[in-house]
Order: structure tokens, then C-alpha cells, then sequence
């Protein structure tokens, strides 16, 4: 399971480090892609990442090729290098506006990458209480 918040930064070459506690879960080839909702990167291993396609994949047919298009079309495949650090490519770094300083957070079965101004900002922007509220209206 995935979890934690830790920063690195991503240097000029576009690596960034991956704690060791994330690539133990992740496998030694992970999946890096867009995320759809926000200006960040979802990283998942590979078997996680068919579970997230999965679903998208049965939805109709014109959804379905968009969605996997746009989420393909820029998605790598890491192997960490011997110092932990995978490289991203330019079109990653543009979509989730990382410039130089990063968090990656663990979410269950995933992690994210973003760039510390916007996460700094969501979090802040974040209401717990009304989060609370939509889970208690699904009785969760």
C-alpha cells in the first residue's frame, strides 16, 4: 500500500528520485502517466495500471479510444536507475508544471507527482469538513 509524502526535487535532466518504500511496491518497471483531474502525474505498477484501464476500457467504444489516447499517448515506462531516479519526459513535467521542486504522495494503490507550488496550494484550497460531508451523505 502506498503512502507517505516526500519531496525531491527533479533536476535538469528531468530525474526525479522515487523513495526506495514507493519502488518496493511499485515493482522494478512502473507506469508513469497524466492524471485526467488534475495537474499532476498518477504512478502506478503495472499490474495496478491495467486495473485502472480496465474499466475505461469497457465504457463505449468513441470514450473509450479518447480517454486511452490521452492517457497513453504521453504514459511511460520507468525502471529506476541505480540511484532510484527515473526520468521524466518534457510533456509529463509540462502537464503537472514541475519546475524544480516536487512531492510525491502515496495513494493506496497508486502515487502521485506533483509540483510543490500546486500541490502547497490544493491542500491548502482542501475543506475537510465538506469532504467529510459528501462521505457521510454515502454513509461512508
Amino acid at each position: 500500500m502506498f503512502g507517505g509524502e516526500y519531496r525531491h526535487n527533479l533536476d535538469p535532466k528531468n530525474r526525479i528520485f522515487i523513495p526506495a518504500k514507493l519502488r518496493d511496491e511499485l515493482g522494478s518497471t512502473f507506469v508513469v502517466a497524466k492524471d485526467i483531474r488534475e495537474k499532476c502525474l498518477k504512478v502506478y505498477s503495472l499490474q495496478g495500471w491495467e486495473t485502472y484501464i480496465t474499466p475505461l476500457r469497457e465504457q463505449k467504444r468513441k470514450l473509450s479510444e479518447k480517454i486511452l489516447r490521452f492517457l497513453h499517448a504521453s504514459l511511460v515506462q520507468v525502471t529506476p536507475d541505480s540511484q532510484g531516479r527515473i526520468v521524466l519526459p518534457t510533456e509529463l513535467v509540462q502537464h503537472a508544471e514541475i519546475d524544480k521542486n516536487a512531492v510525491i504522495v502515496g495513494c493506496c494503490d497508486y502515487a502521485e507527482i506533483w509540483a510543490e507550488e500546486i500541490y502547497e496550494e490544493m491542500k491548502k484550497d482542501e475543506d475537510i469538513s465538506a469532504i467529510l460531508a459528501e462521505l457521510e451523505e454515502l454513509g461512508l
